[in-house]
C-alpha cells in the first residue's frame, strides 16, 4: 500500500511558536501554565500537564509565580486587558496572523462599517475577533447564513461592510461566500484573512484525495481545520479522522492501494509519525514536518513579531525559487547537468525536465543549449545544486492559464497522465487536473483510453498561491457543441453532405453526430434490402457519410440519407443488366405460373411458366427446382412497375418446324387452316392469361 503524506502536514507556524515556548519553560524549568488548552489536541495538552504546563480554566486558576501562556487563537480584548492589569507573568502566544484580523476589524469597525465574520461563532478565535469590534458583527459558516443575515437586518444604502475570516475557515466555501457578498453588500471591503498555511493544508489534502482511494486525517476532534480538513477530503474519497495510531485498528484497508495522509494544526511530528510508522510497518522519516519545524526556529525567542514578519517566516520554504539560465554540459538518461556560474554543480533530475513524461532531453538538447531554470535545493555539503525546468516552465505560462479562466478560453493540451480520480492535462508546460466526472468519460468507461490524446478544456478554478489549476474536458466540448451547432443551423440546407459518428441506435433509426448536431438516419434509410435493426448495418462509433434529406429548423431535427443511388439494386440493374443480357441466374422460389429468380442480392426476375421450355408444361417443378442455376435472357425490364421478364426458352434451341398440315375447320361455313407454331403461341396465350 502506498502511503503519502501531505507536505504541510503538522504543527502550522502559530502553534509551532506556541509549542516551543511551552517546551522551553519546562527545559528551563519555569513554572508555566495555559489559559484554556494550549491547542486542540487532547494527548499533547495531557503531555504538557504531566511536565508541569496545566490549562487554568480562568485568570483566578493561575498559581502564584507561574507565568502564564495565552494560547494560539487569542483571547477576547477584554481578557487581554485583564491580564495586562493583574500583574501576572505572561507570554503571548497569538497568531500573528490572527492579531491582524483583530487590528482589521478594530479599525473598520473604528470607522463605521459593520464586520461580517465567516467562521464558527462558539470557537475562541471567532469570540476574540468579534470583541476587537467597536460596532455590529455578525457571523456565518457559510453562503447561506450569510444570505440571511441581510434577509433578516434592516440595512441602509449607506452602511458599510468589512469581510473577514476565522484563520482556519473553509477556503473553498470563503470563494463562495466572497462572491455572494459581493452581490449582497455593496458598499464592501473584503479581507482574505484565511492563514495561507490553513489554505496550503487544505489544497494539498484535497489533492491527495483526489489522487489516492484513501485519506487518513490525524488531529483532534475539538480542532476546527482538523474537522474542515475531514470535511473537505470527505466530499473527495474515503476519509477517517483520527486521534492517535491506535485509532487505525478500525479502519478496513482491504483493497485500498494508496492511502493520502495529512495532520491538521495542532497535530505533533510525533503522533504523525507513530501514524505512518503503524500504516507501513517501517520507520518513516518525515522530512516536511522537520522542514516545517525548521522555519520557525528563529522566530520562537521574539516576543513580540508584526505580521509581515510571521508571513515571511511561513513563507520560507519558497525561497529557493530563484530563477537562473544554465548551459548544458551534459546529458543523460537521469540527469542533465548545466553550469549556472556558481561553484557548485547543476543538475536537473530526469523528472524535472518537462512536464510531458514522453519529452526525450537526450533529443531535444544539445550541449551548449541555454535553459531557463528554478533552484529547488543546495546542498552545500555535496557541492550540488538541483534545478528544474518544469516548474520554470510552469511559472512562464502560469499567467496565460489564470487568464484563460478569467476569460473562459478553450485550451488544447495532452493528456500525460492517468490518476485514481481524473487526468492530468499539460499545456505549455503547465499541468492541469481534470476530474474524472469532467472527462467526458462514462463512470462505466476507461481513463487510460484518453492517455496520450489532444483534447480541449476550459479552467475552471485555479490556485494562484499555489499555482494549481482544475480544468473541464466536459465543459468545453458543451462550449464547442453549442458553437457548432450555431454555425451548423446558419448553413445548413438540404441535400449537404456529412461525415458523421453514430452515437446511438434504437429500433426505428441511427443518431449521427454531424459536427455538433445531431441527425437521425431512418431504419428504412439504412439499407435497400429490408433490415431487422439498425445495428445490421452501423454500429455506435462508425464513421457514416450522410446527407440531409430533411430540414426542420424551427424544431431543429434533422432527417439523414443514408443509402446512396449508386447502390440502388435497380441502378445497378440498368447499368449492368440491360434488355437483351443473358446472365446465369438462380431459382429461388416456384409458382404455378413460374419461377422466381435471383439475378444478383436484392433483385429477382420472373421466368413466366411458358418460359420455362419450348414445349407446354404442366408445372415449373417439372423442368425445375430450387436453388438451380439456369440461363436466361432478360427479356422486359418496367422500371415503374419493378418488374423483370426472364426467358429460358428463348436460348432453347428452335425447335424443327413441322409440315403445315391443313385441317378444315367448319365454323360460319367458312374453312380456317392454322400452323402447328400458331397452335402452340395461341396455347402459351391463354396460359399467361391464366396465370395473371
Amino acid at each position: 500500500m502506498k502511503i503519502t503524506l501531505a507536505k504541510s502536514a503538522g504543527f502550522c507556524f502559530g502553534v509551532a511558536r506556541a509549542v516551543k515556548q511551552a517546551e522551553k519553560y519546562v527545559e528551563d524549568k519555569i513554572n508555566a501554565c495555559t489559559l484554556g488548552p494550549l491547542i486542540h489536541n487532547p494527548d499533547f495538552v495531557k503531555g504538557l500537564e504531566e511536565r508541569g504546563v496545566y490549562a487554568a480554566k480562568e485568570l483566578s486558576d493561575v498559581k502564584d509565580g507561574y507565568t502564564l501562556i495565552v494560547r494560539t487563537h487569542g483571547i477576547t480584548k477584554e481578557l487581554f486587558s485583564e491580564i495586562e492589569n493583574s500583574g501576572l507573568k505572561f507570554y503571548d502566544a497569538t497568531c500573528p496572523f490572527v492579531k491582524k484580523i483583530h487590528s482589521i476589524v478594530a479599525e473598520r469597525s473604528a470607522l463605521g462599517d459593520k464586520i461580517l465574520i465567516a467562521g464558527d461563532k462558539n470557537h475562541p478565535e471567532v469570540i476574540g475577533i468579534r470583541s476587537y469590534c467597536a460596532g455590529e458583527s455578525y457571523v456565518f459558516s457559510n453562503a447561506e447564513e450569510l444570505e440571511s443575515i441581510k434577509k433578516n437586518n434592516q440595512f441602509s444604502e449607506n452602511d458599510t461592510f468589512s469581510l473577514v475570516s476565522q484563520t482556519t475557515f473553509d477556503s473553498k466555501e470563503f470563494k463562495k461566500c466572497e462572491k455572494n457578498a459581493k452581490i449582497l453588500y455593496t458598499n464592501l471591503k473584503i479581507f482574505d484573512t484565511i492563514c495561507n498555511a490553513t489554505a496550503l493544508r487544505q489544497e494539498e489534502a484535497m489533492s491527495l484525495a483526489k489522487e489516492n482511494d484513501m485519506m487518513i486525517v490525524i488531529g483532534g476532534r475539538n480542532s476546527s481545520n482538523t474537522e474542515k480538513l475531514y470535511k473537505l477530503c470527505s466530499e473527495i474519497t474515503e476519509t477517517y479522522l483520527i486521534e492517535k495510531a491506535s485509532e487505525l485498528s478500525d479502519i478496513n484497508f482491504e483493497g485500498v492501494f494508496s492511502v493520502g495522509v495529512t495532520a491538521g494544526a495542532s497535530t505533533p511530528d510525533g503522533t504523525i509519525k507513530e501514524v505512518i510508522k503503524t500504516m507501513s510497518e517501517s520507520n518513516v522519516n518525515i522530512e516536511t514536518a522537520a522542514e516545517n519545524q525548521g522555519q520557525v526556529e528563529t522566530a520562537v525567542n521574539t516576543e513580540e513579531m508584526s505580521f509581515e514578519q510571521a508571513l515571511e517566516e511561513s513563507l520560507n520554504s519558497m525561497n529557493n525559487d530563484q530563477k537562473v539560465v544554465g548551459v548544458v554540459m551534459h546529458i543523460a538518461p537521469n540527469e542533465i547537468q548545466v553550469d549556472i556560474g556558481r561553484k557548485q554543480t547543476g543538475y536537473i533530475p530526469s523528472d524535472e525536465y518537462s512536464a510531458d513524461p514522453t519529452a526525450d532531453p537526450m533529443k531535444e538538447l544539445k550541449v551548449g543549449d541555454e535553459l531557463n531554470l528554478i533552484i529547488m535545493k543546495t546542498n552545500d555539503v555535496e557541492g550540488t545544486i538541483m534545478l528544474s525546468k518544469r516548474r520554470y516552465d510552469a511559472i512562464k505560462y502560469w499567467d496565460s492559464i489564470v487568464e484563460a479562466n478569467k476569460e473562459g478560453t478553450i485550451l488544447e493540451g495532452s493528456v500525460v497522465e492517468v490518476i485514481s480520480k481524473g487526468l492530468i492535462v499539460v499545456v505549455n508546460g503547465v499541468r492541469v487536473f481534470v476530474p474524472a466526472s469532467l472527462s467526458t468519460v462514462p463512470k462505466d468507461g476507461r481513463l487510460e483510453e484518453m492517455l496520450n490524446k489532444t483534447v480541449n478544456f476550459v479552467v475552471i478554478d485555479i490556485d494562484k498561491r499555489r499555482r494549481r489549476a482544475v480544468g473541464s474536458i466536459r465543459e468545453a466540448s458543451k462550449t464547442l457543441r453549442k458553437a457548432n451547432q450555431e454555425k451548423f443551423w446558419a448553413a445548413a440546407e438540404e441535400g449537404q453532405k456529412y461525415t458523421g459518428t453514430v452515437k446511438s441506435l434504437t429500433d426505428y433509426g441511427a443518431f449521427v453526430d454531424i459536427g455538433g448536431v445531431d441527425g437521425m438516419i431512418h431504419r428504412t434509410e439504412l439499407s435497400w434490402k429490408r433490415i431487422k435493426h439498425p445495428s445490421d448495418v452501423v454500429n455506435v462509433g462508425d464513421t457514416v457519410e450522410v446527407y440531409i434529406k430533411a430540414l426542420d429548423k424551427e424544431n431543429k431535427k434533422i432527417s439523414l440519407g443514408y443509402k446512396k443511388i449508386e447502390d440502388n439494386p435497380w441502378e445497378i440493374l440498368k447499368r449492368d443488366y440491360p434488355v437483351g443480357s443473358e446472365i446465369e441466374v438462380k431459382i429461388v422460389r416456384i409458382t404455378t405460373f413460374g419461377a422466381f429468380a435471383e439475378i444478383f442480392p436484392r433483385m429477382e426476375g420472373l421466368i413466366h411458366i411458358s418460359q420455362i421450355a419450348n414445349e407446354r408444361i404442366e408445372k415449373p417443378q417439372d423442368v425445375i427446382s430450387i436453388d438451380e442455376t439456369v440461363k436466361v435472357k432478360i427479356t422486359d425490364i418496367d422500371f415503374e412497375k419493378k418488374r423483370i421478364s426472364l426467358s429460358m426458352k428463348a436460348l432453347l434451341p428452335a425447335p424443327e418446324k413441322p409440315a403445315v398440315v391443313e385441317e378444315e375447320v367448319v365454323e360460319d361455313d367458312a374453312p380456317v387452316t392454322m400452323s402447328i407454331d400458331e397452335l402452340i403461341a395461341k396455347a402459351n396465350e391463354e396460359a399467361a392469361a391464366d396465370a395473371e
